[in-house]
């Protein structure tokens, strides 16, 4: 095999990372079967990867670009208002788990990616951003942000990972699971009803609804 001159071979690399983790998970990724797949000696991907873990954290900075363009297309079919647009990034977000579900599932894993990367830094803090920007005018006055931010977060993530997993596994849940549309409408009355009040749930002191 060949060294790769053209400038390809990063790409490659990643490419074939991203087919390994689609056929047999994290724990599947390898160095040397990338190289492999990539028609490239096994030495070959010293040249832009010192070891798995540089490898893992390319793929990881590419599903986090593709997650942020999930959520901005969808952003900039939205109209203006507040809620809309966290409508657009919660559906943004199912449609990358539903577009790259094994990028979806390795970005958030729990592997261990080199963080001081600057393209995985980037991207990741982008995917962040969006949320945070999104959610600042939901947020009740005198509120800590990260509050509605996590919130709203947690929300989004279970139901796509749960509409991933627990439906293949029981296809008989896809009868009646609710479509998120449905559910966001609650999300909404609530954070009405608590910008109303000034509150999140995070903010109240314990003689005011908690125990």
């Amino acid at each position: 095999m060949k060294r790769k001159r053209d400038g390809s071979l990063r790409n490659d690399l990643i490419d074939a990372g991203v087919s390994l983790l689609r056929d047999r998970g994290p724990d599947g990724l390898s160095l040397r079967e990338c190289a492999a797949n990539a028609g490239v000696s096994h030495a070959a991907p010293g040249y832009h990867f010192k070891n798995l873990m540089g490898l893992s954290t390319a793929i990881a900075a590419r599903g986090y670009r593709l997650f942020c363009e999930a959520m901005k297309q969808r952003l900039a079919a939205a109209d203006e208002a507040p809620f809309s647009r966290l409508e657009a990034i919660c559906q943004g977000y199912l449609d990358y788990a539903s577009a790259h579900p094994e990028l979806f599932l390795f970005i958030f894993s729990g592997q261990k990616f080199n963080e001081s990367d600057e393209e995985y830094d980037a991207a990741a803090r982008e995917a962040y951003a969006i949320l945070r920007e999104v959610c600042a005018p939901l947020v009740p006055e005198g509120s800590e942000p990260a509050h509605l931010e996590i919130l709203v977060w947690s929300f989004v993530h279970g139901y796509a990972h749960l509409s991933m997993t627990r439906k293949r596994e029981n296809p008989e849940i896809g009868l009646t699971w609710p479509d998120l549309g449905s559910l966001l409408q609650y999300l909404e009355r609530a954070l009405a009803a608590d910008k109303a009040e000034g509150l999140l749930p995070g903010d109240r002191s314990n003689g005011h609804g908690s125990s």
